[in-house]
């Protein structure tokens, strides 16, 4: 794909996930839709901050599609660099992973993620607007252009991070108001709840792997990290 193609493409993904973040901010003026954000509001859902998560690096993306047009590659390194560590640790691996576990857990008992009483108060394109079509953008992205992954170890702990701070909202939340976000906790037990989260990010870290190989496997080693030397 042209240059010019790559920034068409990155504009209409903006634009998508601009629209997506707007159209569900409008909807706590419904009252069945903003109980379902109650106790949290709709933040307290990986779904959405993971729409937003996606609506930022794809701004990222943009700007450095219109400074490297403008400015060439030396002037913008330090946006080429932002955009390629938020892809690499969060953007992928969280759309990757909302998408994996949502449909694993939908087709498995969907009581446990989405209610079906959900479907009367979002529609389905929504449903898979949130969880479907984030897995094929983010593909793309990684067959579109190559993206210089951080050293594992940095990777790895930018995205533990990451994971640390969302389990300790979803327990802050429960403590807060005696619910939590997703059905599925009120299933676990204390033993249960840790082995589920603990799971949940070898899950991710897994997916990190692969993207890095993914990564790998369309562009070479043109975009590794140089190790420093000692």
């Amino acid at each position: 794909m042209t240059r010019t193609s790559t920034c068409i493409y990155h504009f209409f993904v903006l634009s998508w996930y601009i629209f997506l973040n707007f159209y569900i901010s409008q909807q706590g003026e419904d009252r069945r839709k903003s109980e379902v954000f109650l106790n949290g509001g709709q933040w307290k859902y990986l779904t959405f901050l993971n729409l937003f998560l996606q609506a930022l690096f794809y701004g990222v993306a943009c700007l450095e599609d219109v400074l490297k047009r403008a400015k060439g590659k030396k002037d913008i390194k330090f946006i080429t660099a932002f955009r390629d560590l938020l892809f690499t640790t969060l953007a992928f691996p969280i759309s990757a992973f909302v998408f994996l576990s949502f449909w694993i857990l939908f087709l498995y008992d969907r009581e446990l993620v989405y209610p079906k009483a959900l479907d009367g108060i979002f529609p389905v394109w929504l449903n898979h607007a949130m969880h479907t079509s984030i897995l094929p953008f983010s593909l793309a992205e990684v067959i579109l252009r190559p993206h210089c992954y951080p050293l594992k170890k940095k990777g790895l702990a930018l995205l533990a991070v990451a994971s640390l701070a969302y389990v300790s909202r979803v327990l802050w939340i429960y403590s807060e108001t005696g619910t939590w976000v997703y059905p599925v906790f009120a299933k676990l037990s204390p033993v249960g709840l840790a082995a589920f989260f603990s799971l949940s990010y070898i899950f991710s870290v897994g997916i990190y792997l692969f993207g890095e190989k993914l990564n790998h496997w369309k562009w070479g080693d043109t975009m590794q990290p140089r190790k420093k030397r000692k």
